[in-house]
């Protein structure tokens, strides 16, 4: 049981000023966390801007209790990612207000809604997929960035036409910009900054999806911003304008950019391990668990979190003050030999007819606040992974893995998951 005391105890951690360790958490995120592991061990104390000073986890029973708790105890951070997707998103919303928008759009990404979802993910792939070069090397995540947003503005946004168009060209700046603002401590205030930048693309998407929405009220079609304008709350009321266009910008976010940057580091992985290669290329008896295997290798989320809301709360072996922010590192959960044995090593055969533990295997979050879109985002990464490696053939390679990039909020791979294919003929592998 989770319980309460007055006596505050922390992990050990860094002395260093805010600032210092600010600079090393942004310019050595990854190696950064694993040298605090091996200094303080599975859980430390930092003091970093934006989060200010919180509590870094690894431990999966703390994990556990810490996603298992009720908000009164631990909820969403006051910081959050509601600064870029706005106020009505799933990622700036708490308690009860949380849980009754999520209890509205939760139904649009499970059973047969996802599967009528599938054909237009597969068309997607096969049409971008006609335009890569044979026999020469090319990083695949722009492919893979193109496939998820022209299947997140069908299926999610009903966009076709003009809106299509529209949001295409404005949505991957905007994106980008909007995930390097969402981990800069850089303030909204002062004439000349990039938030002006990112309030005008704002404003812009708004607009069009005001049109989408004006569309959708007189013609709805089989999408997910259809079924929004026809949900209700308990008490009869509708989605206001403020959050649709907050939450279709939320599960824009969830499916596309950290989608692609999987799929990416799918091909970088693959290509790199020639026998689950080959064993793909005969049946796709082992893709679930090869996507769960990316996903736990290469995460390109790291940390999930919570804030303490009662002083005093207890979390395994410590005692936390009220404001303090937990983290959960992800990597190291993942990278850890006593949760995962062998965790450097890339074996989908780990998770073959098997599915992992959610408090051990955290891409999504975890708990009441786990990823809306898990579901849509497995189903993307399965759809793509099976056209690809049915209609191409990936070139293995003894290249060194690809280095761990930051683009803001996702890691990627360095060289963008670079690839060498061939085409298969009909009848066969040429």
């Amino acid at each position: 049981m989770t319980t309460m005391t007055s006596a505050v105890t922390l992990p050990p951690g860094p002395t260093a000023p805010r600032a210092v360790q600010g600079a090393y958490a942004l310019t050595r995120p990854l190696r950064g966390m694993r040298r605090l592991r091996e200094r303080y061990g599975d859980a430390f104390t930092v003091n970093v801007p934006i989060f200010g000073r919180a509590v870094v986890l690894s431990d999966p029973a703390e994990i556990k209790q810490l996603f298992t708790s009720g908000p009164d105890l631990v909820d969403n951070l006051e910081v959050n990612l509601g600064r870029v997707l706005g106020p009505h998103s799933m990622f700036a919303l708490s308690g009860d207000e949380h849980k009754r928008q999520r209890k509205l759009l939760v139904p649009p990404f499970h059973g047969r809604r996802l599967a009528t979802y599938e054909k237009i993910v597969e068309e997607e792939t096969v049409r971008e997929l006609a335009n890569w070069p044979e026999g020469t090397a090319f990083a695949t995540l722009p492919s893979m960035m193109r496939i998820t947003l022209n299947a997140i503005l069908r299926t999610v946004f009903g966009a076709e036409g003009a809106e299509f168009a529209e949001l295409r060209e404005l949505l991957p700046p905007f994106v980008t910009l909007g995930s390097r603002l969402a981990v800069a401590p850089i303030s909204k205030k002062g004439r000349f900054n990039p938030w002006r930048r990112f309030e005008r693309m704002r404003r812009e998407y708004d607009a069009i999806v005001d049109r989408l929405i004006a569309k959708a009220r007189v013609e709805p079609k089989d999408d997910v911003l259809s079924m929004m304008l026809q949900t209700r709350y308990d008490d009869g009321s509708g989605l206001t304008r403020d959050e649709i266009s907050d939450q279709l910008l939320t599960l824009l976010t969830a499916g596309h950019e950290t989608t692609a940057t999987t799929l990416a580091w799918a091909v970088e992985r693959l290509r790199r391990h020639p026998a689950v290669l080959r064993e793909l290329t005969e049946s796709d008896d082992l893709l679930d668990a090869t996507i769960l295997e990316v996903q736990r290798s290469r995460p390109v989320i790291d940390l999930t979190a919570r804030q303490v809301k009662q002083d005093g709360f207890r979390l395994g072996r410590w005692t936390l003050p009220k404001g303090y922010a937990v983290l959960v590192s992800i990597a190291l959960v993942h990278d850890d030999d006593a949760v995962f044995p062998r965790a450097k090593a890339f074996d989908p055969h780990r998770f073959a007819g098997a599915r992992p533990d959610l408090y051990q295997w955290i891409p999504f979050g975890g708990g009441t606040r786990r990823c809306l879109g898990a579901a849509f985002a497995t189903m993307e990464m399965t759809v793509v992974l099976r056209t690809l490696l049915r209609d191409f053939t990936l070139v293995p390679t003894a290249e060194p893995d690809e280095r761990w990039h930051s683009r803001g909020v996702a890691y990627a791979p360095a060289k963008g998951g670079r690839a060498v294919v061939r085409r298969r003929s009909t009848g066969g592998e040429q």
